[in-house]
């Protein structure tokens, strides 16, 4: 391989020679010669016959002399290998004359191993010359690229001391504004500048902030605090992210801020400070003459707004963490007092209080659960919370908790009876709700407060409602019976006397007959009012026929005395309820009805009827005014709703549920629902 290189380097080399003149003209030299000594007919000029026979030398010696020329000069041109290899055909050239032609061989071929002889030692001399020459040459050249590898090596070391010098200055505080303080004070002392100044990004307001500044007044200062992205040359550098040279600031029509002129700034260099890829300011170095920045520098100040983007970054990280150390800090105070205020409205609560793991084991419990169970909090720690339950009520607690995994409920309440340490029961309203603990349940925590007193007055005050109702109603049977059988009958005597006088009487006045017969007139309205306020009282047709016929019998009565067209409609089978069932959903129906001709001013009302499998529900329907019904069905009372509040009153007495929907206007839809 190392043949076939210096074979083709040979070529290449013998391609050149060829193609330049000299070397041809020497060839035709070289033949000229050897033409002159063996053209025996050309006579020398006299001049030169003169001088060789002067000097004591032929014609022929004169001639091979001659073949020291373009030997020496090929020598000269090609070097003295070439020359050597002249000389050498020189001598084939003469030889054949020597031997063949001259009179005198003998010294023929003296005189061409001389000229053979001189040719080769000046070619060799001539070739010396041309390597010391060379080698000189070379030496030279060595040198000088010594001398600029050591100046690159200087120029490296001054650059590896001001990078060493300001990484150390910049690497000595956090702060950002002792780093950028520090920072210009280095790059003005390494790059020998007149001004120095550092910009800091702004991402929110997309602005250079001027950080750090030093040989500057404070007018300008503040004539170039701020400067937007893409303006001027600090601007552009910042959107470029490119280092910029200025070489004359005055006559760079970039130049915005006329602060420059009069701070008489010219030369610039700016370069992008640059940390993870991303712009976080400049850094401009200036001075107040014409200067011309060298490759070197530019690189040198790169390298140090690199090192100074760093810093930047690294000083607000530093200033993030301090921010978000004070912040967790100031969350783990507001924690712990968080805990603490916690931990003493734990322990304070009146009401009981006790944690349960997703086990079931009771982890922690208030001094109110040992007033409520009996137990002390170090007995229930570690126990099952099925302990402190009765057998239904576990499930009912059980469906509780299932409902916050698994629902997403925020909380559950329910009713449910607690065991105490003596054996005794209470009944507890037990909220509950879920702990969690890094976003993922942990435990629940169930409050209970003793409500056995409340339920059981309210036991007392529905079985009080269930049988002052239930007089009411007896009440309201006795007084139209007696209406009945008494007042009516008493009435009808009269109209009968009445009649009686009127027949019998054929020679009274005609006045006393007219007022006989408008006493008639009234003794039958009255009767027919005290008929109408009887079935009001207790409907015969409720106690005889059942629910649907005493629904339509109210239904055309209210028809008839308000003009309220009324309606019933049943869905289902039909079939008898509970008397008392059957009298709460007619008296329920009938307070609905007189509120509608009351206050609803409807011209139509619908009663539903529908009876299911374990329920029974009733709605009345109008199409009147509507009102603005309460948020909470309780404050019915506070309204001055007094007739739906008894409503309410009458439902919850049978177990049953009221509804109201009612829209201003649009008229308004009353439904109740009960148990069959």
């Amino acid at each position: 391989m190392t043949a076939g290189v210096l074979s083709r380097s040979s070529t290449s080399h013998w391609a050149e020679v060829i193609r330049r003149p000299s070397a041809w003209f020497l060839a035709a030299l070289f033949l000229l010669i050897t033409f002159i000594q063996y053209a025996q007919l050309l006579e020398h000029p006299s001049y030169l016959a003169n001088l060789t026979a002067n000097l004591g030398m032929t014609r022929y010696a004169t001639e091979r002399i001659l073949y020291l020329i373009p030997i020496i000069w090929v020598a000269l041109l090609f070097g003295g290998k070439a020359g050597i290899g002249v000389a050498c055909v020189a001598l084939v050239s003469m030889l054949p004359r020597d031997v063949l032609i001259s009179d005198s061989p003998e010294d023929a071929l003296a005189e061409t191993a001389v000229i053979f002889v001189i040719g080769n030692l000046s070619a060799f001399a001539i070739g010396s010359l041309r390597r010391e020459r060379e080698r000189r040459a070379e030496l030279e050249e060595a040198h000088r690229e010594l001398q600029e590898n050591l100046r690159v090596i200087e120029e490296s070391r001054k650059r590896l001391a001001a990078l060493n010098k300001t990484s150390s200055i910049i690497s000595q505080s956090l702060e950002l504004s002792q780093v950028l303080d520090s920072a210009v004070k280095c790059v003005m002392n390494v790059m020998g500048a007149d001004i120095v100044r550092i910009y800091t990004l702004d991402e929110t307001s997309g602005e250079l902030l001027l950080a750090a500044y030093e040989g500057v007044s404070e007018r300008f200062v503040k004539t170039v605090g701020r400067i937007k992205i893409g303006e001027g040359f600090n601007g552009a550098v910042a959107e470029s992210g490119k280092p910029l040279y200025v070489e004359d600031a005055f006559e760079d029509p970039r130049l915005t801020r006329a602060a420059v002129r009069e701070e008489n700034i010219h030369s610039q260099l700016i370069v992008p400070l640059i940390s993870k890829g991303k712009v976080v300011g400049t850094l401009a170095v200036a001075m107040r003459s014409y200067r011309q920045f060298e490759p070197a520098e530019v690189d040198l100040l790169t390298t140090i707004g690199n090192q100074i983007g760093v810093a930047v970054e690294n000083a607000r990280l530093y200033q993030e963490e301090r921010e978000v150390g004070g912040q967790l800090r100031k969350v783990a105070d507001e924690l712990r007092t968080s805990e603490q205020r916690y931990r003493e409205l734990f322990e304070n609560a009146h009401d009981a209080i006790w944690l349960v793991d997703l086990e079931g084991r009771i982890i922690a419990a208030n001094r109110a659960s040992t007033r409520l169970t009996g137990y002390s909090p170090e007995e229930l720690h570690n126990q099952r919370a099925e302990m402190l339950l009765s057998a239904e009520s576990i499930e009912v607690a059980k469906e509780m908790e299932h409902g916050l995994l698994t629902g997403g409920q925020s909380g559950a309440m329910g009713e449910l009876k607690l065991v105490k340490k003596d054996g005794s029961e209470a009944i507890v309203q037990l909220a509950s709700t879920l702990v969690f603990s890094d976003g993922q349940p942990a435990a629940f925590q169930h409050i209970a407060r003793d409500v056995t007193a409340e339920r059981r007055m309210k036991e007392n005050l529905q079985f009080f409602l269930q049988h002052v109702t239930k007089g009411e109603e007896e009440e309201r049977k006795r007084i139209a019976r007696e209406l009945h059988d008494e007042t009516i009958q008493a009435l009808v005597a009269l109209c009968q006397q009445i009649d009686g006088l009127a027949s019998g009487g054929k020679g009274l006045p005609r006045d006393a007959r007219r007022r006989l017969a408008e006493l008639h007139r009234r003794a039958n309205d009255i009767m027919q009012g005290v008929r109408r306020l009887t079935q009001d009282l207790r409907p015969a047709t409720l106690d005889n026929l059942g629910l649907v016929p005493a629904l339509e019998w109210l239904a055309a009565e209210v028809a008839r005395y308000s003009g309220v067209e009324t309606r019933v409609e049943v869905i289902g089978q039909k079939r008898r309820l509970p008397p008392e069932t059957e009298l709460v959903i007619f008296r329920v129906t009938q307070e609905a009805l007189r509120n509608v001709v009351k206050h609803a001013r409807a011209s139509q009302a619908v009663i539903k009827l529908e009876f299911g499998e374990d329920k029974t529900q009733v709605s009345i329907t109008d199409n009147g005014t509507g009102f603005d019904p309460p948020m909470v069905i309780n404050d019915l009372p506070r309204q001055g709703k007094l007739g739906l509040a008894g409503m309410q009153e009458r439902m919850r007495l049978v177990g049953g549920s009221l509804k109201i929907d009612s829209r201003c206007p649009g008229g308004t839809i009353v439904s109740i629902e009960l148990p069959s």
